[in-house]
């Protein structure tokens, strides 16, 4: 099944998310650390993407909880 939405480490978004439309930008506040959030062009959605930064905005807090280290990709829940 292809992936639909994803967030890439901003740095490394240019190779990897190449057919996906960027829907913004989201900073970790643990460590500044940007990620780009992507829709597959046939799933763009705005509201989706509100969705998936607040959404991923706890994962990256959790991540720090727990002294983890950011992958440079993470899949988006549709």
């Amino acid at each position: 099944m292809p992936t639909h939405a994803i967030a890439i480490k901003k740095g490394q978004h240019k190779e990897k998310a190449e057919g996906f439309r960027e829907m913004g930008i989201l900073r970790c506040d643990g460590c500044g650390e940007e990620f780009f959030i992507g829709h597959h062009p046939a799933s763009v959605d705005k509201k989706l993407a509100e969705k998936q930064a607040k959404w991923l905005e706890k994962v990256l807090a959790e991540e720090h909880e727990r002294d983890k280290k950011h992958p440079d990709r993470i899949e988006l829940p549709t």
